[in-house]
């Protein structure tokens, strides 16, 4: 049988011995990092809002700056990383970040802490591309690879998974700056192990630096994602639509450049295939599904159900494992099994976990958002691990650096798609659905409306009755939100699952 994606010499290649998995070993702790600092602030947002008390606009900000600035800078330093060695930008990367990290742990101001997010994304840029495209190095073998990639995807789903204990317990102890100080912790052992065991590699002939090319990249990326963000809050309005064609009308010329580029920044003709294309769409739309559930689902449990942080990142964590425990398995099925069948198989899990979301989250306790996070994991975890695989070998070696950006572009938009998109239909939701009881002073029903922590806190300074009506009112607009974008959730997994069995035909199984 054939092998997954367009390599096939990669299954005769020399095996990797041991030195090889301790450099994995090192190049798993920024994935742990970045997974433990996106589940982390999601359940460190509750007290944030609380704290801090963001605007509706700036709650999503907060969560948005980093993936935004990564989504746009990440094909510049995957591909500067091919020119001057995927490990430099690793360890300069890492560097930066553990710095920012101090600095967003004691941000004194919404906007404050929103600058700090915004400059993690930048360092956070260095690291995804690096990692991934120096397993495509380190594992020539290509079913070494395959094992080394599932375990890559595991360790985002693990820190996942330990990001809500870790997480909990800082906030029961701690204030919530605390959450960004487990990146020095994380950081100092790669900085040593790094330059011991990890081999620098970059591209033997790289093109020259285009910095018109690396400007309209830019420039694509966050008008767009502005744009749906604006749309996400204050719906569709002139601006919005405007800052959407900027992007689109800087996308075009970016591409036009790139097609017309002797050595181009980004090669286009990647995406002629339908394993890489194909592979690249699957994961945008797994992880807007994903991100849009982490979103809503740890405001459910901690302030509608009442469960600590703690307890809300235990509830959470049976799916975290499912996760990881289907990147793993999916391995060795991947071999007999093509990924057209195999991808949208997988995710018909995920869609049936989002529907037991839809009609069991309101009056029903935890345990069918447990139930329903362990059914999407399962789906989401095979899917990412044998679409990874599929966009890393179906680029040049030489090229793994820019494939890998484009990978974890389309995995960071995604993260924004479904905190703006999804985050901003429950927002939207919740504000019209909101019944404000009578007696309620103009400036507490107005913080009431912004977001579900708003309430929270406007009900806990009103004198009951009236407290405990405001509450109820709000909770109630919240989970007739969760039933549209739970359902809004699995129409894009069928979606995703769609793309995998038209695109993923030309790729099959070994």
């Amino acid at each position: 049988m054939a092998q997954i994606g367009v390599e096939t010499s990669g299954i005769n290649a020399p095996r990797a011995g041991a030195r090889a998995w301790l450099a994995l070993v090192v190049l798993m702790l920024p994935v742990l990092l970045v997974s433990v600092d996106n589940t982390v602030l999601s359940f460190a947002l509750p007290e944030i809002a609380i704290a801090l008390a963001p605007s509706g606009a700036e709650q999503l900000w907060i969560i948005d700056a980093y993936p935004l600035v990564l989504a746009g800078l990440l094909v510049t330093m995957g591909t500067l990383g091919d020119r001057f060695g995927r490990r430099r930008m690793l360890l300069i990367g890492s560097t930066g970040f553990a710095a920012v990290s101090v600095l967003a742990a004691f941000a004194p101001t919404a906007a404050l802490l929103i600058a700090a997010r915004a400059l993690l994304g930048f360092f956070g840029a260095m690291l995804m591309p690096s990692t991934l495209s120096l397993l495509r190095s380190i594992f020539q073998n290509r079913d070494q690879r395959r094992m080394a990639i599932a375990v890559w995807a595991s360790a985002f789903s693990a820190g996942s998974a330990l990001g809500p204990i870790v997480g909990g317990f800082l906030l029961e102890h701690f204030a919530w700056g605390s959450v960004f100080l487990i990146a020095v912790p994380v950081l100092i052992p790669l900085l040593v192990g790094a330059p011991l065991l990890v081999p620098e590699s970059r591209d033997p002939a790289p093109g020259r630096i285009d910095p018109i090319s690396i400007a309209l990249s830019m420039a694509t990326m966050i008008p767009v994602v502005y744009a749906i963000k604006a749309v996400a809050v204050d719906g569709i309005t002139v601006a919005a639509v405007l800052w959407a064609l900027l992007g689109v009308a800087m996308g075009w010329l970016f591409v036009r450049r790139q097609l017309r580029a002797k050595t181009p920044m980004l090669d286009m003709a990647l995406f002629r295939r339908g394993s890489f294309s194909g592979a690249i769409l699957v994961n945008l739309l797994s992880v807007v599904a994903l991100v849009g559930f982490l979103y809503f689902v740890p405001q459910h449990l901690q302030l509608i159900l009442g469960l600590s942080p703690m307890m809300a990142g235990i509830a959470l964590v049976p799916g975290m494992l499912a996760v990881i425990v289907a990147g793993l398995s999916v391995v060795p099925v991947s071999r007999r099994v093509p990924p057209h069948i195999l991808v949208p198989s997988a995710l018909a899990f995920s869609v049936v976990g989002y529907l037991l979301v839809a009609f069991t989250t309101a009056g029903h306790g935890a345990l069918p958002l447990i139930l329903a996070f362990v059914v999407l994991g399962i789906g989401i975890g095979a899917a990412e691990t044998i679409s990874n695989e599929l966009i890393l070998s179906s680029a040049p070696a030489a090229k793994a650096g820019a494939a890998s950006a484009v990978s974890e572009t389309a995995y960071e938009l995604g993260a924004v798609l479904g905190t703006a998109v999804l985050g901003g239909i429950i927002t939207a939701f919740y504000r019209s659905a909101l019944v404000v009881p009578e007696g309620v002073p103009s400036g507490v029903a107005e913080a009431a409306r912004e977001t579900l922590a708003g309430a929270y806190t406007a009900a806990q300074d009103l004198p009951d009755p009236l407290g405990s009506a405001l509450w109820e009112a709000a909770a109630s607009a919240f989970d007739s939100g969760v039933l549209v974008t739970s359902l809004i959730g699995a129409v894009l997994v069928v979606g995703a699952g769609t793309i995998a069995a038209v695109t993923l035909r030309t790729s099959r199984s070994r």
